[in-house]
């Protein structure tokens, strides 16, 4: 509307034969000004408060999965302190939208930030695992290997057709009429922007780690900048790729791919090798992150984040409870002891066979239930779980397709169920309707697994038929 009016005074306007006082044309030109540079000046100050708001709400979850994690042991609890942490903010939004309703809205909208960010960027705090695997499979005989991909495989499908048959047979007993749910949040998609400025802080820590690796103290340190660059770019170009080329490139591997291609570069200019620049990328040394570490950093926000989608989704898990429960129940169980079987039945060896237990729990609690074993290794366990996430991933609608598993709630459930987050993200993206069965089961799979196991009785039986 400014444009226009000072468009029409500069330039005068045939239709109205009035002259215009080169005073006034002037004052328009100084009042479209000062308009253009109030909007600016509006948008601005919208874009601060935004990222000063996201960067409390985030804070705030981060500060409290630390002070739980050191809470914890401190009291030499070996139960997983996010899920406890998870557990308090459910029950506190539960009170509040029971004394106070409005209470409860503004609590979820005051975080809405933190978990639309966790949501967004949630395949990259599972990629370290994979980057580092090279170093994590290093004394795994190639035989363990395959015998390890086999029930990999073969697991995660025999858990999908179990959690979605279970559910399917529940709703035909209880036949309970499906509802629209709650809709849940999207992230913002990646902007042209921040790749330029990630691929602006490669650049400049990449050559300050080339001309000092020790610029910021450790080399560790020095080279979290671009190594973390690396890993985001590499995110944001898997993500951007067609459909037909994620089926063979998801993004996760587009992650992994970068980093270690940025590991091999670091490593070969430096002269200080392939080994030293992943060991750098993941020391898990508090007082020495690497950017591995600062990824993984955030998979106790992960946990504590599903408190608010179980929340919004609460009327939808309290009609469709049946199906929900029953089947997670089963599927979680069947999981942990038809992998410990596997193992046991190909010769598998049984500290391998213990870390790949919760191969269908999401990292930030597989890494939780496997703590409870001695001698597991931890990196395994994160590389399996990736490993059927991508499985899920990229064949889970085929194989349901193939089952007749064709109700949203089983599709939802059996595909959580048997590939967490990855397998969600996946089936979500081509059918709407069944992600917040999806978000559900994904939550309380984790949840339901972490439970059983913190079990000494759960836990002796596994380790014994692992042998």
């Amino acid at each position: 509307m400014c444009a226009g009016l000072l468009g029409a005074l500069l330039n005068g306007n045939p239709r109205i034969p009035i002259r215009i006082h080169p005073g006034l044309r002037l004052l328009a030109t100084y009042a479209c000004i000062e308009h253009n540079t109030e909007k600016s000046f509006r948008f601005a100050s919208v874009a601060v408060v935004g990222i000063a708001h996201l960067a409390v709400s985030l804070g705030i979850v981060l500060a409290t999965d630390k002070y739980l994690k050191q809470a914890f042991v401190a009291a030499s609890i070996k139960f997983p302190s996010a899920l406890f942490g998870m557990f308090c903010i459910f029950s506190v939004l539960l009170v509040l939208d029971t004394v106070a309703p409005a209470l409860a809205k503004a609590f979820m909208d005051f975080f809405e930030p933190a978990t639309l960010f966790i949501q967004r960027w949630l395949p990259l705090f599972y990629v370290p695992s994979l980057v580092v695997l090279p170093l994590a499979v290093r004394d795994v005989p190639a035989a363990s290997g395959l015998k390890i991909c086999l029930i990999t495989f073969g697991g995660w499908f025999a858990s999908l057709a179990v959690a979605g048959y279970t559910a399917l047979t529940v709703r035909k007993i209880v036949k309970t009429e499906l509802i629209a749910a709650e809709p849940m949040g999207k992230p913002s998609t990646f902007a042209t922007l921040e790749f330029w400025a990630w691929g602006a802080v490669f650049v400049a820590s990449f050559a300050t780690a080339f001309v000092n690796p020790t610029a910021l103290g450790t080399t560790a340190r020095t080279c979290l900048p671009f190594m973390l660059a690396s890993t985001v770019l590499g995110y944001m170009v898997g993500s951007g790729l067609p459909p037909g080329i994620k089926k063979l490139l998801h993004p996760i591997i587009c992650c992994a791919l970068s980093a270690n291609l940025s590991a091999v570069a670091y490593g070969y200019l430096s002269g200080s090798g392939i080994d030293a620049a992943l060991g750098d990328y993941l020391t898990k040394v508090p007082s020495n992150p690497g950017a591995g570490d600062v990824l993984m950093g955030f998979l106790g926000s992960v946990i504590l984040s599903f408190a608010f989608s179980m929340f919004k989704q609460r009327k939808l898990v309290k009609r469709h409870a049946a199906e929900i429960f029953t089947s997670i129940a089963i599927a979680s169980t069947f999981s942990l002891y038809s992998t410990a079987i596997l193992g046991r039945l190909i010769g598998l060896e049984p500290t391998l066979t213990i870390s790949i237990l919760p191969r269908c729990i999401t990292v930030a609690l597989a890494l939780s239930i496997v703590s409870f074993f001695e001698g597991a290794n931890t990196s395994l366990t994160a590389a399996v779980v990736v490993l059927t996430g991508l499985i899920g991933a990229n064949f889970v609608q085929a194989a349901m397709d193939k089952l007749g598993l064709n109700d949203p709630i089983a599709r939802g459930i059996g595909t959580a169920s048997s590939a967490h987050g990855l397998g969600t993200a996946a089936l979500s993206a081509k059918e709407p309707e069944a992600l917040p069965f999806c978000a559900i089961a994904y939550a309380l799979t984790g949840i339901f697994g972490s439970l059983i196991c913190s079990s000494a009785a759960v836990r002796q039986s596994l380790v014994f038929i692992a042998g």
